[in-house]
């Protein structure tokens, strides 16, 4: 019986002809030599938290398990094995003494996993993980193994979608750890549209939830402070970020699964939940957080510019159709960046993004938003769903024809492709 492959919402899945797991560079190399010598395809695939079908392929799957593990360590870079999941990654660091200077708030995903679909976090002063990378090692097409810190190559592989090649390791450049101060608190969703420059100019790292059906968001204010630590206390802890994000969140879905006609009451008590609230910890602890409930997800990079405008459109639209969406509605900021792919490529960005509980989709609430933000000059999340297509993303990307002519050059036979590549590149 082969092997399956899914991923971690359940909506993407693939049986592959092989599945290996490689321990090193050169057996990456030995599998994308023997893929080409049979006529298959050969990717490799993070730990499937995307919702697009980027990774997976019907060749040969290689598995990142045993290509784990920090490599190097020193003069503020780190070198990591390309499998490393991120939660190890933070460990690692935490145990040197150093820490990333930003990072998303998934800690589930491998290094290259994170960075090939531009995970990005939220930061007003520094962008996404691609933006913390200094150095990669990867084997091409013809079975070699380069390492790239500047030029062409660089810039398009580090957002490269496993496109040009697969990673087997990534430097970043790290800092000593740091602490966050976390602040908390509900806010009205007209107040917090009619003071967005102010919001994002004043704190280094601003995420907000709004719930649609009401008034109110969740405003969280990360800004690095000397100290001293106040983490959350054990219950403090559960009660957030176990029972109240999670347990009871669930519940809430369900319930709204079974009964939509309750979930604007439901998301309007969930509202009336929201409390202030304020801790210091180490900024990985801080930045990240526990997403069990499992959901399906669109996010869109616009001009942050635009931003006010896009959150106005969507709360309309929600407003006058007959929509009811359980999951709040997620808005964070970063500042541009230089990798030819990264949705935040020459300008500051905005993201907006969109869930919906797993068992209850509703592509007609992604398409409608998704216009929205298309009309607005917007840049889908490679690992999240949308239906753009190559033709729309060379007009989003100045970079776009670069990146796909260097394709082209790297991997004339598409020994890396799959539908997902074939759609969005051509």
């Amino acid at each position: 019986m082969k092997a399956v492959f899914r991923n971690w919402a359940g909506n993407q899945s693939a049986v592959p002809a092989e599945v290996r797991t490689p321990a090193s560079a050169g057996e990456v190399s030995q599998a994308v030599r023997d893929a080409a010598a049979r006529g298959l395809r050969v990717r490799m695939v993070g730990t499937g938290h995307s919702f697009t079908g980027v990774a997976i392929t019907d060749g040969i799957l290689l598995r990142p398990d045993a290509l784990t593990g920090v490599q190097e360590a020193g003069d503020g870079r780190v070198r990591v094995a390309a499998g490393t999941p991120l939660r190890v990654l933070n460990e690692e660091l935490d145990r040197r003494g150093l820490a990333l200077a930003n990072m998303g708030d998934i800690t589930e995903q491998t290094v290259a996993g994170a960075i090939q679909t531009g995970t990005h976090g939220t930061g007003r002063d520094v962008g996404g993980l691609a933006d913390q990378v200094t150095e990669l090692e990867m084997v091409l097409a013809d079975g070699s193994v380069v390492t790239v810190s500047q030029g062409d190559l660089f810039d398009a592989a580090r957002v490269g979608l496993g496109a040009l090649g697969i990673l087997t390791a990534v430097t970043f450049k790290v800092e000593p750890s740091f602490l966050l101060r976390s602040d908390r608190r509900p806010m009205a969703l007209g107040e917090m549209l009619d003071s967005l420059p102010e919001m994002t100019g004043e704190n280094e790292h601003l995420d907000f939830f709004w719930l649609p059906h009401t008034d109110t968001c969740l405003t969280k204010r990360n800004n690095r402070t000397p100290g001293p630590a106040a983490p959350p206390g054990a219950l403090r802890h559960w009660l957030d970020s176990v029972f109240m994000e999670n347990t009871l969140f669930h519940a809430l879905c369900a319930v709204g699964g079974r009964f939509p006609e309750a979930i604007p009451t439901l998301n309007g008590i969930s509202a009336g939940a929201l409390s202030a609230s304020c801790h210091t910890d180490k900024a990985y602890k801080v930045f990240t957080s526990v997403r069990n409930v499992r959901f399906l997800e669109m996010e869109y990079a616009i001009p942050r510019e635009r931003l006010g405008q896009a959150l106005r459109e969507t709360r309309d639209l929600i407003e006058l159709s007959d929509w009811l969406i359980t999951f709040p509605i997620e808005v964070r900021v970063t500042p541009p960046s230089d990798a030819w792919l990264s949705t935040a490529y020459g300008r500051e960005s905005a993201y907006i993004a969109c869930h919906v509980y797993r068992p209850t989709p509703n592509p007609a609430y992604f398409e409608g938003v998704e216009a929205i933000m298309t009309r607005l000059g917007g840049r889908p999340h490679w690992g999240k769903l949308h239906t753009r297509d190559a033709a729309y993303l060379a007009t989003v990307y100045p970079r776009f024809t670069d990146f796909t002519a260097l394709r082209h050059e790297l991997d004339p036979g598409r020994l890396f492709a799959n539908d997902y590549l074939t759609g969005v590149l051509g």
